[in-house]
């Protein structure tokens, strides 16, 4: 079995349309209608796409392929991944994806002392959603994420790693800064410096039964731009106490009774090199450490 046949055949199974799917492998169109020809005379003559109008789409036995090629491939895929990581010399990269505010503490000191005692360790990390890093996961775009929510997926794999409490961080001279505890009701009219957006609405949802971004005056990247924000008077923020920071004009007040859980997420049947393994497993004892079940 000729493996580019294969690989033509995933992506035009992907795509269902043969300019765009030849554009992406970088081949002619005759070229890709060539080879899907003789793949299925490969096949005993089975029809794996049939034409209609002028696009095509996958027939029953096409579904059935599609599964096994692109499961075949990946199996590939990861087996020339291991075989290059097997010298010695050769760097072991890790792509870890992570939601806003989690590596910080323990978690920060961990990575920090594992990539000391492991020089071929080479760390990616990608911050963004729970939604957007389970998209990359199912690309095997990243290793392992750490995220705030779950998924039915079954392809996914998650371990609580715990849960983590909720600040408001506000300006010092804040007529709610002398308080030990603020409720909810108490801040949703208030100027609003956001730094995860998805973190915000989860929020809101939680406590409102919507989510709204009426009052979100800043949207920021981070939670240190959010709090240099706060500090200047622009409005308050919602921070996760991974994320808390000494400040001379900050004061952080325990929001009541939200906590939001952790998952350490993988893909399911994906197979871990030894060290990505160990280092998971390092991350996750650490982080349980930082936000501690509850």
């Amino acid at each position: 079995m000729n493996y580019n046949y294969l690989l033509y055949f995933s992506v035009l199974a992907e795509t269902e349309h043969y300019t765009q799917a030849a554009a992406r492998l970088g081949i002619s169109q005759p070229s890709l209608s060539s080879a899907i020809h003789n793949l299925e005379n490969e096949l005993g003559g089975a029809k794996l796409f049939e034409k209609v109008g002028r696009n095509i789409r996958l027939t029953d036995h096409g579904r059935f392929y599609q599964q096994k090629v692109d499961a075949a491939l990946k199996e590939l895929h990861s087996a020339s991944l291991i075989l290059r990581n097997s010298k010695d010399d050769a760097p072991i990269v890790i792509r870890l994806g992570v939601v806003s505010g989690t590596l910080s503490g323990a978690a920060a000191d961990v990575i920090s002392k594992y990539i000391q005692e492991n020089k071929r360790i080479r760390l990616q990390i990608t911050e963004s959603s729970a939604e957007n890093l389970m998209s990359l996961l199912r690309q095997e775009k990243l290793d392992m994420a750490i995220v705030d929510s779950t998924s039915r997926d079954p392809s996914f794999h998650f371990r609580i790693l715990g849960k983590r409490s909720f600040y408001i961080a506000l300006p010092k001279s804040h007529p709610l800064a002398e308080k030990e505890i603020i409720y909810p009701e108490e801040i949703f009219q208030l100027p609003q410096v956001v730094f995860n957006y998805d973190l915000g609405n989860s929020f809101k949802e939680w406590a409102t039964g919507s989510p709204s971004d009426e009052n979100v005056v800043c949207q920021v990247d981070t939670a240190q731009s959010a709090l240099d924000m706060v500090a200047a008077g622009v409005g308050i923020a919602f921070i996760p106490d991974s994320c808390v920071r000494e400040h001379e004009n900050i004061r952080y007040v325990l929001l009541d009774n939200w906590h939001q859980a952790l998952y350490m997420c993988i893909l399911y049947d994906k197979w871990l090199e030894p060290s990505i393994w160990q280092f998971r497993e390092n991350v996750m004892n650490a982080i349980r450490s930082s936000f501690p079940q509850k």
